[in-house]
């Protein structure tokens, strides 16, 4: 019998979308980057055509890896973390032109940029499914201790600017606490998933909002903890606040309780009062941020204002539309390619310019949302979930402490600012999220990864078959196995963006088969409701 369209369509791979977008990312920063030297010393620069080709080709080249890998993964990741990048370079490139010595921090950024690409394509090739994540929970846990802990180590640990978070191999200087957002990320997902039954039983209520039990209280203690001992061991505000912030939104998007989102606020803001009183440079940062204009805190030396305020002079020089590429003086502001890149682009490409960059990071939270929204398992969407917020919550800390929103962290902007750590982990994370959203949408047929068996409907026992023949002839899954167990192919039908992971009801499957991570609480339409 004939099958109908409906029947035999399968999601879209919107792979050409991709590369046409990816096409105009490349343009965009290339464009900048002439535009850069243009506005500097009335040339375009000599190597822009090489610069344009190692662009182009690092992008291609991750492009067709995701086409061949993970061709359903989300279209929008890469053309937004390219142009992201691609801008990011053009403006480092425009304060190292401003310098009295030229340092060609851009091209040291662009090999960083290529490290970080090939880890994103490594993390694809490697992860062929996310949930084989969740078997190393715990040894994520242990990883992210051992990474935040090697800065106090004598020897490889260095303090610069008063943080005690990078450690020196030779002239190499690298940051382990962004490696270690991620290993935390995986670590929360897996716990909060396993234990998440614990932390929504009813507790007492107050003024209306139900609170969790006292016992339950452990979890967002030691997270407060550990975020406290960041900052307390490591003297670094943004680190603390990004991992509990991270800790606390996965908790809430796991029990769905706003009570976490209170407590977590009430832990963050006792923290903070009492780190600004005990703390010298938590207290200058706050001391910076609520005095700044005042000429007492604009000429202290050190930890005074004078940053903070050039940076905002610069985006009010900028104005509307902005000085043009090349045409401002971001060099007047220390770390202009760095802490206060943003204020850089916000002198130079003005306000419309970093509506623009906000919406690009917007759009990278909105994709991350989606896949975790599409996904069937909890762990996933946790974890999608959880990588996503990352950026958001980062890109928040950095511009709101240098729009004076928040005091100053000490955080780099994700993907423009210059730092090979910075760098490298954002690309880890895009390969994580196409990874997962690959999942999220490929069809069940399409999902034997090896790593993870797909479960089937048992076919009809026949009259008189022995119990033991049937069982013998039923799959088999570990006790990993995905939450793909769908009814046969031919009886389903698939939409551009619906989940592809839908489980039948739980009394429909076969007995015998080996329990998986799906929410038990998750009352989404399976996919013969749809």
């Amino acid at each position: 019998m004939n099958q109908s369209p409906s029947q035999t369509a399968r999601p879209r791979t919107y792979r050409l979308a991709e590369l046409g977008l990816l096409v105009l990312a490349i343009a965009v920063a290339t464009s900048a980057y002439a535009l850069v030297g243009l506005g500097v010393e009335d040339t375009i620069p000599a190597n822009v055509y090489g610069y344009a080709a190692w662009l182009a080709a690092l992008g291609v080249i991750l492009h067709i890896i995701v086409w061949i890998k993970a061709k359903y993964a989300d279209p929008v990741l890469v053309p937004i973390a390219v142009l992201l990048n691609g801008l990011g370079l053009a403006m480092i490139y425009r304060v190292d032109l401003g310098r009295k010595e030229y340092l060609g921090s851009a091209m040291t950024q662009l090999v960083w940029m290529t490290l970080g690409v090939g880890l994103a394509i490594a993390v694809i090739f490697v992860i062929r499914d996310h949930r084989w994540l969740r078997r190393y929970t715990y040894v994520s846990g242990f990883g992210a201790l051992v990474f935040l802990l090697l800065p106090l180590i004598p020897g490889i640990g260095k303090t610069i600017n008063g943080a005690r978070i990078w450690i020196g191999v030779g002239p190499l200087s690298f940051q382990p606490g962004e490696i270690a957002k991620i290993l935390l990320a995986i670590f929360f997902a897996g716990y909060l998933v396993t234990y998440k039954d614990q932390l929504v039983a009813a507790g007492p209520k107050i003024l209306g909002i139900r609170f969790p039990r006292l016992r339950d209280f452990g979890p967002i203690v030691v997270a407060w903890v550990a975020s406290v001992g960041v900052l307390v061991f490591e003297r670094d505000l943004g680190t603390s606040l990004l991992f509990f912030g991270l800790f606390v939104a996965m908790l809430y998007v796991a029990t769905s309780k706003v009570s976490w989102i209170i407590l977590g606020l009430g832990f963050f803001s006792a923290g903070a009062v009492a780190a600004t009183f005990l703390f010298s440079h938590v207290g200058q940062r706050v001391s910076g941020w609520l005095n700044a204009l005042t000429a007492e805190e604009y000429n202290k030396t050190p930890g005074g204002s004078y940053q903070l305020v050039q940076g905002l002079f610069g985006m009010s020089n900028g104005g509307l539309i902005g000085t043009g590429f090349g045409e401002g003086r971001p060099n007047m502001v220390p770390y202009a390619e760095s802490d206060f890149i943003y204020a850089s682009f916000g002198e130079e490409i003005g306000l419309a310019g970093l509506f623009v960059i906000l919406l690009c990071y917007l759009f990278i939270f909105q994709r991350g949302i989606r896949t975790a929204q599409q996904l069937r398992d909890g762990f996933g969407t946790l974890l999608a979930t959880g990588l996503s917020f990352t950026i958001a919550l980062q890109v928040f800390v950095v511009v709101g402490g240098v729009t004076r929103l928040i005091p100053l962290t000490g955080l780099t902007t994700p993907f423009l600012a210059q730092g090979g750590s910075s760098l490298i982990a954002n690309w880890m994370i895009i390969g994580l999220l196409l990874r997962i959203s690959d999942n999220a949408r490929r069809p069940v047929e399409e999902f034997h990864t090896g790593v993870l068996r797909i479960t089937e409907d048992p076919e009809p026992v026949p009259a008189g078959a022995r119990a033991n023949d049937t069982a013998a002839s039923a799959l088999t899954v570990d006790e990993d196995a995905p939450t793909t167990n769908l009814p046969p192919a031919d009886s389903r039908v698939f939409d551009d963006e619906a989940p592809t992971t839908n489980l039948p009801p739980a009394g429909e499957r076969a007995r015998g088969q080996a329990p998986n991570d799906t929410d038990a609480t998750d009352q989404r339409p399976t996919g013969g409701e749809r």
